[in-house]
C-alpha cells in the first residue's frame, strides 16, 4: 500500500515509525524544511519532499505514483494545509485521513496567567496596548512572527525558531537583531523556558494551542513560576473537515487503516 503523509509534526514521525512496524506499506512523507524530512526519513519513510507542496503538485504526486491512502498529520494551526488535503482527496476520490492531535487538557492547570486570542494579529494589538514595558518571547513560529512585529518593536522581540536557515532568513528580513534569535530544535523543558524568560527579561510570552506534545503546559507552567503573561492563540476552525475523518492517537488510527489493508 502506497501512503501520502503529509507531515512535519512529531505525530507525523510516530506515526510513520507505527505504520512501517505493523504494516506492509510505502510511504511519501512531504514536510516544508529539510530539517522536517531529515526526521521523517529517519523515521522510517520510504521517501521524502522538502519544500511546501501547493494544491496542482500534490494533484500531480498523487496521480503520477498511484497512492491509495492520504493522511494528513501537519500541525493543528497548518489550516491552508488540511483545506487544500481535504480538497485533493475529495476530487481524487482518495481515502483521506486527519491526525489531529488532542487539545491541552486545561484541567489541572493554573490559566490565571493566560489571555486567549483568536489571531497573532488580535495577539500583536493586546500587546501594543497592555504590555508596553519589557520583551516579548514568541514561542510561536518564524511564519508567524511578521503580525506581531508590526505592533511591537523588534528591539523588543524575541523569537524562538528552528535552527534552519529559512527561519533565521525570516528574522533578518524583519529586522530582529541577531542576539534576540533564540534557534533551537525541539520542544524546551519548563526550567529551559524559564531561563528563557530570565534572559530575555520577558513580560509576556506568545503560544499557540499546540497541544501537550507541542510543550503547551511546561510554556505555562514556566510563565506561572515567573508570574508573566501568556497570549494564547486559540486553534483555527476547519468547517470543511469532517469529523468521521479525524483521529486523535495511533489506536484510532490502527481502526482506520485496517479497512485498507
Amino acid at each position: 500500500m502506497k501512503i501520502f503523509l503529509l507531515g512535519g509534526t512529531k505525530d507525523s514521525i510516530n506515526i510513520i515509525e507505527h505504520i512501517k512496524k505493523n504494516y506492509d506499506a510505502h510511504i511519501l512523507t512531504t514536510t516544508t524544511t529539510e530539517y522536517g524530512a531529515k526526521l521523517a526519513k529517519e523515521g522510517g519513510s520510504d521517501e521524502t519532499i522538502a519544500r511546501p507542496l501547493p494544491k496542482e503538485d500534490i494533484i500531480e504526486i498523487l496521480n503520477k505514483d498511484d497512492f491509495d491512502l492520504l493522511i494528513d498529520a501537519t500541525h493543528p494551526f497548518a489550516s491552508h494545509i488540511t483545506q487544500t488535503s481535504i480538497t485533493v482527496s475529495k476530487q481524487m476520490k482518495m481515502p483521506y485521513i486527519r491526525f489531529e492531535r488532542p487539545a491541552t487538557n486545561f484541567e489541572e492547570i493554573d490559566e490565571s496567567h493566560i489571555i486567549y486570542v483568536e489571531s497573532f494579529d488580535e495577539a500583536g494589538k493586546l500587546i501594543e496596548s497592555e504590555f508596553k514595558k519589557g520583551n516579548v518571547l514568541h514561542f510561536a513560529g518564524a511564519n508567524t512572527m511578521a503580525d506581531i512585529v508590526k505592533y511591537v518593536s523588534p528591539e523588543r522581540f524575541y523569537p524562538r525558531i528552528l535552527k534552519v536557515e529559512s527561519s533565521i532568513e525570516k528574522c533578518k528580513k524583519l529586522n530582529i537583531p541577531e542576539d534576540h534569535i533564540i534557534a533551537m530544535n525541539g520542544a524546551a523543558s519548563c526550567e529551559e523556558n524559564m531561563d528563557l524568560i530570565e534572559k530575555t527579561d520577558a513580560c509576556v510570552m506568545i503560544t499557540k494551542e499546540s497541544g501537550e506534545i507541542g510543550g503547551v503546559i511546561d510554556k505555562i507552567e514556566a510563565a506561572n513560576r515567573k508570574n508573566i503573561a501568556v497570549i494564547m492563540i486559540q486553534r483555527p476552525k476547519i468547517d470543511e473537515l469532517d469529523k468521521k475523518d479525524v483521529v486523535t492517537n495511533l489506536e484510532e488510527l490502527d481502526n482506520k487503516l485496517k479497512n485498507f489493508f
